[in-house]
């Protein structure tokens, strides 16, 4: 039998340095108020409390997991919770290979997300369609659906899918609240066929 070799020194955490807390939205402070943006505040919530829609057919989808496991642990980042119904979640990762045939369904999750909903593009497959060079699969899911972040690579290392959640959250936290009504985001919406 083996002893032991781990944590043999353990260390007592301080409560202090241990927990992070995100740093409040530019405003005025008082005794007893603040005052702020409304879209500010709204942005720092919606970043912190993101919940994903993972939609993986790949390789792609074991590094999520690996990216959920407690090593990496992707719920330090407000996105403890992992959601498969569309109508829950804000933030759909498509990883991996997309069949021709899978679009529709692709586009289908996508149209019954609410709205203000994110695409984060996760492997060379969704970004691009990879190695599959071929008239069955998807040259890249940016034919179907908006995407907001690509995160390259075959298949692309946890610190580079938690490294795409945070470029999620910057966008989430500076886009207004106005900007899903504004004219450029319906001409977008309307190049994908989508009202």
């Amino acid at each position: 039998m083996r002893p032991v070799r781990f944590n043999i020194h353990a260390k007592q955490p301080d409560a202090r340095t241990a927990v992070g807390v995100a740093d409040a939205p530019p405003g005025y402070p008082g005794d007893g108020f603040f005052t702020a943006k409304l879209s500010d505040v709204v942005g720092l919530a919606r970043k912190n409390s993101i919940w994903p829609l993972p939609f993986a057919t790949s390789c792609c989808g074991i590094e999520f997991m690996a990216t959920m496991g407690s090593h990496y642990d992707l719920a330090r980042f407000g996105s403890e919770r992992v959601g498969f119904s569309p109508r829950q979640c804000d933030l759909l990762m498509v990883m991996g290979t997309i069949a021709k045939k899978m679009a529709p369904v692709v586009k289908q999750v996508y149209l019954q997300m609410a709205e203000p909903r994110w695409v984060l593009s996760m492997g060379a497959c969704a970004c691009s369609g990879g190695i599959f060079d071929t008239y069955s699969v998807l040259q890249g899911i940016d034919q179907i659906i908006p995407v907001d972040i690509y995160v390259p690579g075959c298949p692309p290392r946890p610190e580079a899918v938690i490294d795409g959640i945070m470029r999620i959250q910057e966008l989430v936290g500076m886009e207004s609240i106005r900007r899903r009504n504004g004219d450029r985001y319906k001409e977008l919406m309307e190049s994908y066929g989508i009202q």
